[in-house]
């Protein structure tokens, strides 16, 4: 499962892996996870940003696989699928870390303290949000490290 070298920020218009495939690569002598998916920009059309959050797309765009993500919220099951590690758009494949600390471009929702839990229920496109609630609890995919930083330790290995 680890690559050495796998070039992250690659965006291939046809798959160059088989989805869902994971990989692990070590990044600053801390082993990270990532996993090759499809972006769908979702009925918002949202383009993927790097270093944001991606979220696995409705049963309804076609994936009952858990391959296919999308950083348009509201066109996502609410599930995280991982932080983007590259612009993607509608079609392209790509790269999402899934487990390890990532650092986001955009800010977290609901103001959370560091260690808070994070959940992409209530979140604006391309982030999370503080659980507040037992449903959001069930979608826990990552905590806050540095808040300010906007460092997270992800575990979107669901």
């Amino acid at each position: 499962m680890s690559n050495i070298g796998l070039d992250l920020t690659a965006i291939d218009a046809t798959a160059t892996f088989l989805l869902g495939t994971c990989m692990e690569q070590p990044d600053g002598g801390v082993l990270k996870k990532y996993k090759y998916i499809k972006f769908n920009d979702g009925a918002a059309n949202e383009a993927g940003v790097a270093g944001e959050v991606a979220y696995y797309a409705k049963v309804a765009v076609g994936d009952a696989t858990a391959t296919i993500v999308t950083s348009d919220i509201s066109d996502s099951d609410n599930v995280g699928a991982g932080v983007l590690q590259a612009a993607l758009t509608d079609g392209t494949f790509g790269w999402v870390q899934v487990s390890g600390p990532a650092t986001l471009t955009i800010a977290l929702d609901g103001s959370p303290a560091d260690g808070s839990a994070l959940t992409p229920t209530g979140a604006s496109n391309g982030t999370l949000d503080i659980v507040v609630t037992t449903v959001a609890l069930m979608n826990c995919c990552a905590y806050a490290i540095d808040t300010t930083a906007k460092i997270i330790l992800c575990d979107f290995s669901h």
